[in-house]
């Protein structure tokens, strides 16, 4: 008998977890492997109880996707793969479940309605990254999958591929090239009522405020929730006017915005100025709209002004009264310094799971207010706030819309210009830049040559006489003889690549929560870790200046002898 594992005429990639669910080039997403995949968590998520996170045969079970073409459409430049949605509608009926099309809407909309019906979602995205990429994120009925739930899932995916390479060719639901035999179909009509929620979740927590007066210029782009947004901003009073609107996918990278795309966002700023008068700021999101972007407009240059996400996630916090954070180690260590220092939690490791348990861990403890984010500006709120006597339910996800809302109205209360704002935060600037189509295995290999062997050692601290060693949970741990030698040897080693010569002190410290984060005698920090979801290689830096910050990040991916190039040869030789 001919299976379809039998069949296939082409070599399957198997989809693996990042930080942001499942992602991959669109030539490798075969409608089949997606199935899989998508089949095989829907199934784990029928094995939970409900306090778990778990779902009902039977039960709804909602989608929803970006505006990516491969998202809901077949793309001839990419093998004629696509129509991730169409597959996740199939995957869901095929496991029991009710599909609810919840149609083109923001990632943190979707979770939002989900979690208020205590129901599981997919969402279909990239997120930010390049067109010819695509993926799925699926959330339990409590919130996101997180790392506890990924062996149990890669158990069952390995089972479902089993079951489904194993079926008769002749009966299958696939064929030879991993697409659905039935081919195209139309996705079920969209149902309104998450977009609508999404929205009345923000009306009714500012609920007796106004941005009246302000002029807000919205970057639309690519952007799935570009219509949302501006919808929300205008019933809240806010002047709004779109801009840039694109039918062609754009990338946006909100911790990593180059210059090219400051040109583009300047070019619209200067244009709505000329058109309505000064604006007040220029807000935008990522393609799936679960990060924001904000950038101030000086009245007298006119010249906008980026805010990085972890200095956009301070202000935000301190207008909501949080009593805990949690941020990522590769935020800006401003908030070290400043207001929030004393409600900061244990930094974690970067990505939404990681904050989230963080969050969860500060909820334990007896916290009432609790939120955190990520240096990419993504706002995750892990308990209920309330303000003006209005309540605003936890969202433990990726958030744009609140960010972007509590900035304007911040300095909209304060009567100051966002410049203003943030100019009385701690003044650490930072920057993040990256190197695309570097490969994953590289970039582990980097880091793996300035690690420490053991890998229980979280930060190292160097002074004249001594290195002081602990682990990740910030207790010490003996400063052995090999220990010692190992970390000097490393400190030498980095020292080459961020040399004199390049503009860097003395290291002083070196921190591997994840990645490695570098800080020198003149708190300059430079922070290098591989993407967790894309061949990519990030370099995160912060400095007492923006100029320094920024010429940290170019030196690190300039072409081609910049830091990450000659660490890469390095690992090479």
């Amino acid at each position: 008998m001919s299976t379809l594992g039998s069949c296939l005429n082409y070599e399957p990639r198997e989809l693996k977890f990042g930080t942001s669910g499942r992602r991959g080039l669109v030539v490798d997403l075969t409608q089949l492997e997606v199935y899989i995949n998508a089949r095989a968590e829907i199934e784990y998520l029928q094995t939970l109880p409900a306090e778990e996170g778990g779902i009902v045969n039977g039960e709804e079970f909602f989608y929803a996707y970006d505006l990516r073409p491969s998202s809901s459409e077949y793309v001839s430049a990419e093998k004629g793969r696509g129509e991730l949605a169409q597959t996740i509608e199939r995957a869901i009926l095929d496991a029991g479940m009710k599909p609810v099309n919840l149609g083109r809407i923001p990632t943190p909309a979707l979770t939002s309605y989900a979690l208020s019906a205590h129901k599981g979602s997919i969402m279909i995205t990239g997120s930010h990254i390049p067109f010819d990429r695509n993926g799925y994120k699926t959330n339990t009925s409590r919130g996101e999958l997180l790392k506890k739930h990924e062996e149990p899932i890669a158990l069952e995916v390995r089972k479902v591929r089993e079951r489904i390479y194993g079926e008769p060719r002749s009966t299958s639901l696939f064929n030879e090239s991993g697409l659905l035999m039935a081919g195209h179909r139309d996705l079920s009509a969209e149902d309104p009522r998450a977009q609508h929620a999404y929205i009345q979740r923000y009306i009714n927590f500012f609920n007796g405020s106004s941005l009246e007066g302000m002029r807000v210029l919205f970057y639309q782009h690519s952007a799935v929730g570009r219509d949302v947004v501006v919808d929300i901003l205008r019933r809240l009073g806010a002047e709004v006017i779109p801009a840039g609107r694109s039918d062609t996918f754009v990338p946006i990278d909100t911790e990593n915005i180059d210059d090219a795309q400051l040109a583009t966002i300047q070019s619209l700023a200067s244009e709505a100025i000329a058109a309505h008068g000064m604006v007040d700021a220029v807000v935008s999101t990522d393609g799936d709209s679960d990060r924001p972007l904000l950038l101030g407009v000086d009245p007298a240059t006119s010249k906008v002004r980026f805010f990085g996400g972890d200095l956009v996630g301070m202000v935000v916090a301190e207008f909501l009264g949080t009593d805990a954070v949690v941020v990522p180690i590769s935020c800006n260590d401003g908030i070290d310094r400043g207001a929030l220092a004393h409600v900061l939690e244990a930094k974690t490791r970067i990505g939404s799971p990681y904050v989230i348990a963080g969050m969860d861990a500060a909820l334990a403890k007896g916290k009432q207010r609790v939120c955190g984010w990520e240096a990419n500006g993504g706002f995750l709120t892990g308990s209920q706030f309330v303000r003006h006597g209005n309540a605003l339910a936890p969202l433990p996800t990726r958030d744009a819309v609140l960010p972007i809302l509590c900035t304007l109205f911040s300095a909209h209360e304060k009567r100051v210009s966002l410049s203003e704002l943030f100019s009385k935060l701690p003044q650490r600037f930072s920057r993040a830049a990256l190197l695309k189509q570097f490969p994953r295995a590289v970039a582990l290999g980097i880091i793996d040559q300035v690690s420490p062997s053991d890998p229980a050692i979280g930060e190292v601290s160097f002074t004249v006489d001594e290195v002081v060693v602990r682990d990740k949970s910030g207790v010490e741990m003996p400063a052995t003889e090999r220990r010692t030698l190992e970390m000097q040897q490393i400190r030498r080693q980095l020292s080459t690549h961020f040399s004199a010569a390049r503009g860097f002190e003395i290291i002083t410290a070196l921190n591997y929560i994840d990645g490695v984060r570098i800080t020198f005698r003149n708190r300059d920090i430079a922070h290098l870790r591989p993407s967790g979801n894309a061949d990519e290689l990030r370099i995160y830096a912060v400095a007492d200046t923006q100029s320094r910050a920024e010429a940290i990040a170019s030196r690190g991916v300039a072409e081609p002898d910049g830091i990450l190039r000659t660490m890469e040869r390095a690992v090479a030789k």
